[in-house]
């Protein structure tokens, strides 16, 4: 462990603690095994960060339960009866047969309908349903990502889409290049929101400190709900974080 980290345990929990260059202490649950990190500041006292932790035994724990309760999807097999979620609601999936070429619609507000050919395998109906939400994610990036580059004032090079195993999104403030990973689109809007403005604001703020944090507050009030929200959402069967 680097000279900056340090691991406490606090009422049973154990705590990394990582020394940075902020004014306050800084408390995060993470998913989606809701292991416990503090942003704390460099040269404070051992004490007082056992101290503050322990006042927040309870929200940790409660945190932590709120994790192992939620729902996670097996792997899909992209047969019809199938839940499949996009922007933030479910879906049963029906697989139709056909000659045109493949397709995906919503129907209902309650089914999602993928058309492919007749004995088409499951990579190729994974790659139909992918494609689909990859056409889906971008349409909705792009108005939100110039909505906010020009109440922010900042500027992207370039954005784009991918799957990212332990990331919502990225950004390179030097290239000023973004990625935003696939699932997002099966999260609600206000979650993809959030995320955008979060990589923007890294174009300014590289690290997550309390420049940053003003900054995401004075653009986003609401962030920290959002933010629980997206991550309190229902996970694949993959385990995904930002």
């Amino acid at each position: 462990m680097s000279t900056n980290q340090s691991l406490f345990k606090v009422g049973g929990i154990e705590v990394l603690v990582l020394h940075k260059k902020v004014k306050n202490l800084h408390l995060n649950v993470l998913p989606p095994a809701g292991k416990v990190r503090v942003s704390a500041p460099i040269g404070m006292d051992g004490d007082a960060i056992r101290t503050f932790l322990a006042t927040r035994i309870s929200w940790i724990k409660k945190q932590q339960a709120k994790f192992r309760g939620q729902e996670r999807q097996t792997p899909r097999e992209y047969v019809s009866g199938e839940s499949h979620y996009f922007l933030g609601n479910r879906y049963r999936l029906e697989v139709l047969n056909t000659d045109e070429n493949s397709a995906v619609v919503i129907k209902n507000k309650k089914k999602i309908m993928l058309s492919v050919k007749p004995r088409s395998s499951l990579l190729k109906r994974e790659q139909v349903m992918q494609d689909w939400y990859r056409e889906e994610l971008k349409n909705t990036l792009k108005p939100l990502i110039v909505k906010w580059q020009n109440k922010i004032g900042v500027k992207t090079h370039f954005w784009g889409i991918r799957r990212m195993k332990t990331r919502w999104g990225t950004c390179d403030e030097k290239t000023k290049r973004l990625w935003f990973n696939l699932e997002l689109i099966k999260k609600p809007e206000s979650c993809i929101q959030y995320v955008v403005v979060h990589e923007l604001i890294h174009l300014i703020e590289r690290k997550h400190n309390d420049n940053f944090v003003g900054l995401i507050d004075k653009y986003l009030p609401k962030w920290q709900s959002e933010k629980d929200e997206l991550n309190q959402f229902i996970l694949s069967h993959e385990e995904w974080r930002h």
